[in-house]
């Protein structure tokens, strides 16, 4: 059956609107609560039933901790989530993302099935900050034969505020400088993409 209710239409976009600034607005003050920390991070995501909103899992990037530069927020919050729910499939699930996933982080997504991705900064940017692949998430999708709605920015300028806490652009600044592989808190210029912490 189709509906030509325009009105609810409008209505249910202003409320999906309002929850993802809402969800947003959740993952950001998550991720800030690393800025006060020895390791700082712009990069968190948190995954919610798409049709509940119910939280399933939340995480930051750790790359420089696990030392393992697969380890973004995207993809540890998906490996975590899907070992929680004993599946490979996060169908049925939303990601927020305080900065949009880069071509690893969406590509795994795509592969989890999940069903949307709403990010705040952009890799744009990110960039400002850090290194980056110039693949737009929703570029990834496109290219993709699997079904994933990209969203945002959303709620772009408080993401962004991630990036320019005054300890996160201490340790940008330290990327830049290579000192931060000295001191042994991450890989600055050979293997991480994002947010190194």
């Amino acid at each position: 059956m189709v509906h030509f209710d325009m009105g609810s239409n409008t209505a249910a976009k202003t409320t999906r609107e309002a929850v993802d600034a809402a969800r947003m607005a959740e993952v950001v003050r998550f991720t800030a609560r690393t800025l006060v920390t020895e390791r700082p991070v712009p990069f968190g995501a948190l995954i919610v039933n798409t049709k509940t909103g119910k939280p399933l899992q939340r995480a930051v990037n750790a790359v420089a901790k696990e030392n393992d530069p697969s380890s973004h927020a995207e993809v540890r919050t998906v490996r975590l989530a899907c070992r929680k729910l004993k599946s490979a499939s996060l169908r049925g699930y939303t990601m927020y993302s305080t900065c949009e996933p880069c071509a690893m982080c969406m590509a795994n997504l795509l592969w989890s099935g999940i069903d949307r991705v709403v990010f705040g900064a952009t890799i744009a940017d990110a960039n400002r900050h850090c290194r980056q692949i110039h693949i737009s998430a929703s570029e990834v999708a496109k290219r993709s034969d699997m079904q994933c709605d990209v969203v945002g920015p959303v709620e772009r300028d408080l993401a962004y505020t991630l990036f320019t806490h005054p300890n996160m652009l201490r340790v940008f600044k330290m990327w830049g400088k290579g000192t931060q592989a000295k001191r042994g808190l991450a890989v600055p210029t050979s293997t991480s993409k994002r947010g190194d912490a």
